[in-house]
């Protein structure tokens, strides 16, 4: 089929905007993913980086630890001081087997541990026994021993990297020295990671100790030089843009020792980041691919759409004799043009049907089925000008007799009497009057500009006017009745309400009677005026349930003041008063106690129906009512408090990786959340969510401890929508993030 111009009008802009969103958006994902990738990359080499360093640095202060604790010994002097001999067999032994023993606790594998004595010029090595010559001995005062301000450090071998403390630790005069020799390959072994990660190992000088990569040269000095400089001005772990020779970027992460300042390095190269991103690029180009083809089809479906009311609009109209033009908004135009033309004629037709319309209007709006849209376009359609400032009551009309006439004609009696009151009031000061049903005329009265007073002044005219007409002309009486002001006329239904129950008093008044609804307020009955405490009463409840006195009565005496706070006329007062003693009585029947469950309940009604003073129906409830109530109650809920907390405490060990609320249990085990709430707190001593949220953590430490589950997963299955909450409520349980919980556990 021929598409039209607006087809492509459309087509082809939301076309253009939806690719340039795909790309847009592909763009800004992949920049997004690409930091994200190496914030990951970087983070988790920062994290093995850490790793290596503590491994390593937790083995070489075993050795020193061992060496110290030997030199601090009576038989490391003894041996030291005394020439050792191949008939001193024993003394031999005991270094040997110190040796060994140092071994067990550093690195008993691809290490080799000597001891040196300075004083008798001897050297036990490798489970071997040999004599310093003279040379051998200046040599090793010259590199250990003389300009040195340490007594303890690390050298670079050809073999590794040795170990030297000079013995006694903490003594000017030096009498051994005890060396730690690992070699290149038992440095890979400890250091070695499952992908192979290259590791440097620098001193604080930035001279290069250990390479993993050897030979490939992936450092320069002055990179070394630049990686020291920065660990020692800056934190202790970092990282540092370097530059290759052929200019391509590369990031060094370093983490530096505070135990001997050697600084552990890695490197994160751009090429490990590209191939990390190969699959996240793959995969936006195929993800773009398949969305640009989708906005093809959304396009093309909108597209059409929106031009299916234009062709069926042009089917319409295609009636007219006019031919089609190339642009269908034109045709549709020009033809509608045609229309209006038509449209004039029916005006005059319509504004003869605008009294019935306004008179089913006022209908709806006496039974609230019009929207606020509906009442200010009504409003303006039928010629009203509300102002900010005006003012409404409803008058209701009723007949008091028939006069001479059969109830046959109360419909035409009523239809009468509407008429006179359109014709009495002036249209300023009312809207269309209607009859409302087939007893009842209404009529809203609008009042402009005028006090509290006058309003009433000027309704009480109306009102003395219309049954006075209807009198002397109709000769009938008829009874008005008026509500309160209002400024809604949303509100008119409630409005009417208060005119009928002013009209209901008319029997008590006689005929052609004017009740204000203001005037007898006071005094009615029913649902209108009657108010009803629940949630104060809903909380004694509880409170008796508790057999809780200082919580019965912090919750009784507010409860009882709003009953008689609000029931200002005796009868509303009785009605509450009926209804909390009902409501009592099946409060027992649900709890199974029998204060009140007696054959003589009718005499409590009748006491507090009769007596007149508020103290003494508090007296009477208070003592003989609720106090028994709460005193049997406590009885109970000793042994219940335990059950239900127990039961509370077995769902949460059962479901904590489930949604768990004191609600759900709450309907699980047919009581209210607050007693839940209050008896499990009694019990435990803590809140509920604070009892959920420790198990919770503990089952946590399990799961980190015994299980390979990520952070998020463990987050996830214990109910944490956001990993970052579980973070925060684990670190401040147990002063540690849950990475480094887990990391701790392995460690030991």
């Amino acid at each position: 089929m021929k598409k039209g111009r607006m087809f492509y009008k459309i087509f082809i802009p939301i076309l253009v905007l939806g690719i340039g969103l795909v790309i847009s958006f592909g763009s800004y994902i992949y920049l997004t993913t690409i930091h994200s990738v190496i914030d990951s990359v970087a983070s988790g080499k920062q994290s093995l980086i850490t790793q290596i360093k503590n491994t390593l640095e937790q083995k070489i202060k075993t050795i020193e630890y061992a060496f110290n604790t030997y030199s601090t010994t009576s038989s490391f002097s003894e041996v030291v001081n005394n020439p050792m001999t191949e008939e001193d067999f024993q003394a031999y032994r005991d270094i040997n087997s110190q040796l060994n023993y140092i071994a067990t606790m550093g690195m008993d594998v691809g290490v080799k541990y000597s001891l040196i004595s300075l004083v008798q010029d001897w050297k036990i090595s490798d489970g071997s026994l040999s004599l310093l010559t003279e040379e051998n001995r200046k040599n090793l005062y010259e590199s250990y021993i003389n300009n040195q301000n340490k007594g303890l450090f690390w050298i670079k071998t050809d073999k590794g990297i040795r170990f030297v403390n000079t013995l006694p630790v903490f003594s000017q005069n030096k009498q051994a020295i005890g060396l730690a020799d690992i070699s290149l390959q038992t440095l890979r072994n400890i250091l070695q990671t499952e992908d192979n990660t290259t590791v440097f190992i620098l001193n604080r000088q930035g001279e290069l100790l250990y390479e993993s990569a050897t030979g490939k040269n992936l450092l320069t000095s002055g990179q070394m030089q630049r990686i020291t400089n920065i660990a020692e001005n800056e934190s202790q772990t970092g990282t540092v843009a370097l530059e290759k020779a052929n200019y391509q970027k590369v990031e060094a992460i370093y983490a530096k020792s505070s135990y001997n300042n050697w600084i552990y390095v890695t490197l994160l190269d751009q090429q490990e980041i590209s191939d990390a991103l190969a699959t996240t690029r793959f995969g936006l180009i195929i993800l773009g691919v398949v969305i640009t083809l989708l906005i093809v089809v959304v396009a093309y479906v909108i597209s059409v759409h929106f031009t299916k009311p234009i062709r069926q609009i042009q089917r319409r109209l295609a009636v007219s004799t006019q031919p089609e033009d190339k642009n269908e908004i034109d045709w549709i135009i020009n033809s509608i043009d045609t229309i209006l033309s038509e449209k004039e004629s029916l005006e005059g037709l319509l504004e003869s049907e605008l009294p019935q319309l306004e008179t089913q209007f006022m209908l709806n709006l006496f039974r609230s089925r019009i929207t606020a849209e509906e009442l200010e376009l009504n409003m303006s359609r039928f010629g009203y000008s509300p102002t900010e400032d005006s003012l409404y009551s409803t008058m209701l009309i009723q007949l008091d007799n028939y006069g001479e006439r059969q109830a046959s004609d109360k419909d035409l009696l009523l239809v009468a009497v509407n008429k006179l009151v359109e014709e009495l009031i002036p249209k300023a000061r009312r809207m269309i009057p209607i009859l409302l049903n087939d007893r009842t005329q209404a009529t809203i009265l609008i009042y402009e500009g005028m006090n509290e007073q006058e309003h009433r002044k000027q309704a009480l005219e109306d009102a003395k006017k219309i049954i006075k007409t209807v009198r002397d002309i109709l000769k009938l009486s008829v009874s008005v009745g008026i509500s309160n002001l209002y400024q809604d006329l949303a509100s008119s239904k409630e409005a009417c309400e208060m005119s009928k129950q002013a009209l209901h008093h008319r029997l008590n008044l006689g005929k052609e009677s004017i009740i204000f609804y203001e005037d007898i307020a006071t005094v009615i009955s029913g649902p209108v005026l009657l108010h009803y405490p629940v949630e104060l009463e809903s909380q004694l409840f509880d409170a008796i349930r508790l057999g809780d006195e200082e919580l019965v009565s912090r919750s009784l005496y507010p409860l009882l003041g709003e009953m008689m706070k609000y029931s200002k006329n005796p009868l509303n007062f009785e009605v509450t008063l009926i209804r909390f003693v009902n409501n009592l009585i099946q409060l027992e029947q649900l709890i199974g106690v029998e204060v009140l469950l007696t054959q003589d309940n009718y005499a409590l009604y009748h006491r507090l129906l009769d007596i007149r003073n508020p103290e003494e129906i508090e007296r009477i409830l208070v003592n003989e009512v609720i106090r028994p109530m709460v005193t049997s109650m406590k009885e109970k809920t000793t042994r219940q408090f335990r059950s239900l907390s127990d039961q509370i405490a077995a769902i949460v060990r059962a479901e904590f990786d489930q949604e768990l609320s004191l609600e759900i249990i709450g309907e699980r085990l047919h009581y209210s959340p607050n007693y839940l709430s209050s008896i499990f707190k009694k019990e435990f001593g803590v809140t509920f969510s604070e009892y959920v949220m420790n198990y919770r953590l503990e089952m946590a430490k399990k799961w980190l401890v015994e299980s390979e589950m990520t952070i998020k997963e463990i987050a996830e299955r214990l109910q944490y929508h956001n990993p970052q909450n579980f973070i925060r409520s684990f670190r401040k349980k147990e002063h540690v993030t849950p990475g480094a919980y887990r990391a701790m556990k392995q460690d030991k």
